[in-house]
């Protein structure tokens, strides 16, 4: 079965494993524990030691382009008072990357599996003999 990059891209915005399409990345009843591979396929998730910096990345850029980016320039413009954009401010970088936490670790697998595709178990098969054709 060949996963396709759209297939993948579907699969990171809903928090599924990239391989299979279940809703296995994260453990039964914890918000923040990446279960180690996927429960229906097996799957690893990390691939590596630091894979995941790739996460955190993402879910501070986000944070500070999205949210406290127009904070500022509202501030700045006189939209806010100074006391009321700092506490917004500091309210959006705590809640923001708690509530992003999941989706960016899910974006990162995305985004990883996007590029290479080849390397996911459902397209080991069908991508090698395409590249032997080649």
């Amino acid at each position: 079965m060949n996963v396709t990059q759209g297939q993948i891209l579907l699969r990171g915005v809903t928090n599924c494993c990239p391989n299979c399409g279940n809703k296995t990345l994260f453990r039964p009843g914890s918000a923040f524990t990446l279960d180690d591979q996927c429960r229906s396929c097996g799957l690893k998730f990390e691939k590596d030691e630091g894979f995941f910096l790739g996460a955190m990345s993402l879910n501070y850029g986000i944070t500070l382009v999205a949210f406290l980016a127009p904070i500022a320039l509202t501030w700045y413009y006189g939209g806010l008072g100074k006391r009321t954009a700092v506490a917004l401010a500091i309210s959006v970088s705590v809640v923001v990357p708690i509530a992003l936490y999941r989706s960016s670790r899910s974006w990162q697998l995305m985004l990883y599996y996007f590029f290479f595709p080849q390397h996911l178990p459902a397209n080991h098969g069908v991508l090698k003999d395409e590249d032997e054709n080649i």
